[in-house]
């Protein structure tokens, strides 16, 4: 046995407070309960201010063809109640969810009139998904958020409208593609295509 191999009966945990890790790297790649605590903690420390975005929007049940149409455009799926849950579902298994909830709480904001309520709302989106010291800051280049800090001055219901369609573009472009070949997306097509052929 080299000196870089050892054998998993010899080796001890190094720190007392992972005793029931159940593998030596401690890495994402497992289900160990270090890993199930460190998962806890992450989602504890993105919760969000703007308490009206609920965990799951309220919507029926797809029908097959709504969700066979998911796979035909990106647009499809975000402009269904029931796609942007099951996408969102997905996005949280990539830990990319606060794409999904900055382009929602920007919906939102859009249908505000009262601008007491719009400066509000805009301020928290701001500290939620803007803000370089949130946990839950989305991806955007220096020209947004130049666009977005001038904005800020004098709030309104588009503040956001340029840095929504880079996330909206980015989750097209980058989680979508992942998304349709997802168990989370198979699983849904062959449940609801199940249950209509049953019917």
């Amino acid at each position: 046995m080299s000196r870089h191999e050892t054998s998993p009966t010899t080796v001890q945990p190094t720190s007392n407070h992972r005793p029931n890790a159940c593998c030596f790297c401690w890495c994402c790649c497992c289900s160990c309960s270090w890993n199930e605590d460190r998962e806890q903690a992450w989602r504890a420390s993105r919760e969000t201010k703007l308490e009206t975005i609920p965990n799951c929007e309220a919507c029926a049940k797809p029908t097959p063809e709504e969700v066979r149409g998911w796979a035909q455009s990106f647009d499809k799926l975000m402009k269904s109640p029931a796609g942007r849950n099951v996408f969102r579902e997905f996005l949280r298994t990539e830990y990319s969810e606060e794409n999904m909830l900055f382009w929602l709480a920007c919906e939102e904001l859009k249908t505000e009139c009262n601008k007491h309520t719009i400066d509000e709302k805009a301020r928290m989106i701001y500290e939620d998904y803007i803000s370089i010291l949130s946990p839950k800051e989305v991806s955007l280049d220096s020209r947004v958020r130049e666009v977005i800090n001038r904005k800020m001055q004098e709030p309104s219901s588009h503040t956001f409208d340029d840095a929504q369609l880079q996330i909206y573009t980015l989750m097209h472009r980058d989680s979508y593609p992942r998304f349709l070949n997802s168990a989370i997306y198979k699983s849904l097509l062959q449940s609801v295509s199940h249950s209509s052929s049953e019917s």
